[in-house]
């Protein structure tokens, strides 16, 4: 049973599709099948973190019923699947995001799970995400601004019915942080992960790789495999590979 998950920000800025790679890399790592499906349909930007800005069909055309889903999926060397958007202005013209819960099913046992990396923000496309899948994780920095959206899209997605698994805290380490404890006070919702500031993680970009894989050892890459971990009730054993072709993947990116 493929099992989805929707990934979503009160506010932009706050490392959501950082997170939504890395998740979706970590869960490789420890040996599952994962799609990453890009629906931040305005900005989408899976594509440029993987090195995949330019493909020949992407989610906007899924969306404006020209293509199958599945003819927008492409594999990248880290293992992942993914389903990027389109970074031309011609291509958001005509979708319709709330088509996205009608065309995520046709995903079904493509997979074990599907991250969905949803719009910023309260607007058309990220309701639409909410829409279209059961599960949520909340994306925030330990700035007022940020946890204050935060708790407004988690009483929203609330009151659609959805589950809300927890809330991912990123870059932090700053002077000014709001304290862990009231975080988890504000929110009433469980820290699946504290994400530190890590030179890491944009030296990741740079390689258009995910952190998990090029800094292994890195505390934001740690972080991140310990929340799949979590995610997905085992046991997180840093020595040991999710499959072989990890391995086989790592001895590509040290050479």
């Amino acid at each position: 049973m493929t099992h989805y998950i929707g990934i979503l920000s009160g506010k932009g800025g706050v490392a959501k599709t950082t997170t939504s790679v890395n998740l979706s890399a970590a869960l490789n790592y420890l040996g599952r099948d994962v799609i990453l499906v890009d629906a931040n349909l305005s900005t989408p930007n899976v594509g440029l973190h993987l090195g995949a800005p330019i493909v020949p069909i992407n989610l906007h055309h899924v969306l404006k019923g020209k293509n199958k889903i599945v003819e927008a999926m492409y594999l990248h060397p880290s293992g992942i699947k993914i389903i990027p958007g389109g970074l031309s202005i011609q291509d958001l013209q005509g979708i319709r995001p709330e088509k996205l819960k009608n065309i995520l099913p046709e995903l079904d046992g493509l997979a074990d799970i599907v991250i969905i990396d949803g719009a910023a923000g309260l607007g058309k496309e990220a309701l639409s995400l909410m829409e279209a899948v059961k599960e949520l994780i909340i994306v925030t920095n330990p700035e007022l601004p940020a946890v204050a959206d935060a708790l407004k899209t988690i009483k929203i997605a609330e009151s659609l019915g959805k589950n809300i698994r927890g809330v991912v805290v990123s870059k932090t380490g700053s002077e000014g942080d709001i304290p862990f404890n009231n975080l988890q006070t504000i929110l009433d919702k469980q820290i699946l992960a504290v994400i530190p500031h890590d030179k890491a993680i944009r030296q990741s970009l740079l390689r258009k790789d995910p952190v998990v894989f090029t800094h292994p050892r890195s505390k934001s890459a740690i972080a991140y495999k310990k929340m799949a971990a979590n995610l997905i009730g085992v046991e997180f054993n840093e020595t040991v590979e999710g499959n072989f072709s990890k391995f086989l993947r790592n001895l590509k990116i040290k050479n």
